[in-house]
């Protein structure tokens, strides 16, 4: 994908509901593609599958010959969408589990640094990384190999392999999913006509027909989520948009994000003043429910109508948000955002209600829409280094405290709300040491983000 287009989701909706029989016919292939790929999951990932994940054709091939199409009678173009799919999801998992290992790693003080080199270079060379896990010997290629030695001399391997292990059995999880509410749909099993779409069936030669509310027709993949409380369906489709020139977007704009109030800059405007009262209301219910469940349990109470309002609360949240960043691009027309670069949320406060209400901060939904927001309109997103900046006096550079939300600078006398102040710092910081900061215009890029 060229610099100059990005990548959203937009989305198609039935325009009349579908009958009882079709319906029927789609939770079938829902049904079907869920456990496509939980036999996938549970094949491939662990240790064993690891040699195979690259390029994926061996998978692909062993699915092939295991007869479970067949078995479930599945068309080929869902079978297979179902196999790469799962395999993205092992990929991701085994990412993440890499990601948790090294980070212990790091904190490891029974470890020598030596030791922690070599447990690096493991985890970072995938044969070599698969050989550990599966008591093979590590041969790789002859630059990698001397490397590979170099590491290991001097160091009790064998310790470090069966530590690798542990960790690997202690944090890897094989993924499984009960959700069978959508599939996958390549071009060969959709066709648009008629002011509809044509969905394969696991009927030979038989389509079924969904009129849309647009006229729009898409050729990449399709995702079919189904709502079959609302008789319908949801087609997400992903596109490349070019990316907008706004010529009008030229200002400088520091930010500091907050839990009760979204963004505010460094001029002192705030967006997003309702963010706090919505997730105060959501981190309550959600406390509630989770009260009333824990009484329930034996007694085996449904989650369908705590998923639906627990839906409901996410849409409403995170419509005001996209709404707010709206409106903050639209009224500061920024060219470059500078904004703090944040350690990760923790819970804090000594009441429940507070711990409960910090860890739902959308903080990362935030970040994201932020920087697909800022990609659509060619905005920059700068973060600069976030260590005191509420602490620090935007005016001298001195240490100061907070009172009451307010900053107050002993040595100048310089008073400002806190979050402004911070604003300040991050615009500063940005501006005086640009080399030192970081453009994280794609950090928090998605495949394919929403189209909110």
């Amino acid at each position: 994908m060229s610099l100059d287009k990005i990548r959203k989701t937009v989305r198609q909706y039935n325009k009349n509901p579908l009958s009882a029989e079709d319906m029927r016919k789609l939770q079938e292939i829902a049904r079907d593609y869920c456990k496509v790929k939980n036999y996938v999951y549970g094949r491939f990932g662990g240790t064993g599958g690891l040699s195979k994940l690259y390029p994926g054709y061996t998978i692909q091939n062993e699915m092939t010959q295991s007869g479970l199409r067949g078995e479930l009678g599945l068309p080929s173009a869902y079978f297979y969408l179902a196999v790469f799919d799962a395999l993205g999801d092992i990929k991701c998992q085994w990412t993440r589990t890499k990601t948790k290992i090294l980070k212990l790693l790091g904190q490891n003080e029974n470890l020598t640094a030596e030791e922690k080199h070599y447990l690096r270079f493991l985890l970072k060379v995938p044969n070599a990384f698969d050989a550990v896990l599966n008591q093979k010997p590590v041969l790789l290629t002859e630059a990698l190999h001397g490397q590979y030695e170099k590491l290991a001399k001097e160091i009790d391997t064998e310790k470090l392999h069966r530590y690798l292990c542990r960790q690997v059995r202690k944090y890897h999880v094989k993924l499984h999913t009960g959700k069978a509410d959508g599939f996958c749909v390549s071009a060969a099993a959709c066709r648009y006509d008629n002011h509809g779409i044509f969905l394969s069936v696991k009927e030979r030669r038989k389509r079924i027909y969904v009129e849309l509310t647009d006229n729009n027709r898409y050729t990449s993949q399709l995702y079919i989520k189904l709502r079959p409380e609302q008789a319908g369906i949801v087609i997400q489709a992903p596109v490349e948009v070019k990316v907008r020139s706004r010529r009008d977007f030229c200002r400088q704009v520091g930010l500091s994000c907050g839990m009760m109030t979204m963004l505010t800059t460094d001029q002192g405007h705030k967006y997003g003043d309702m963010l706090g009262k919505y997730q105060m209301e959501y981190s309550d219910w959600m406390r509630r429910q989770t009260g009333i469940y824990r009484q329930n349990r034996t007694a085996n109470p449904g989650r369908k109508k705590y998923s639906a309002q627990k839906n409901r609360y996410e849409e409403q949240l995170h419509s005001y948000i996209n709404h707010e960043l709206n409106r903050f691009l639209e009224t500061e027309k920024p060219e470059t955002i500078y904004i703090p670069r944040l350690p990760g949320p923790k819970a804090s406060g000594n009441s429940r209600r507070s711990r409960n209400f910090a860890a739902m901060w959308q903080r990362g939904y935030i970040r994201r829409r932020l920087a697909q927001k800022c990609r659509e309109n060619a905005v920059r997103i700068v973060e600069v280094m976030g260590k005191d900046i509420s602490r620090e006096c935007s005016n001298c550079s001195a240490a100061g405290h907070s009172e009451n939300g307010c900053f107050v600078c002993p040595q100048c006398g310089y008073k400002a709300q806190e979050k402004t102040n911070a604003a300040r710092n991050a615009k500063k910081r940005g501006q005086e040491n640009p080399k030192s900061d970081i453009d994280v215009s794609n950090k928090f890029r998605k495949p394919a983000d929403s189209a909110d």
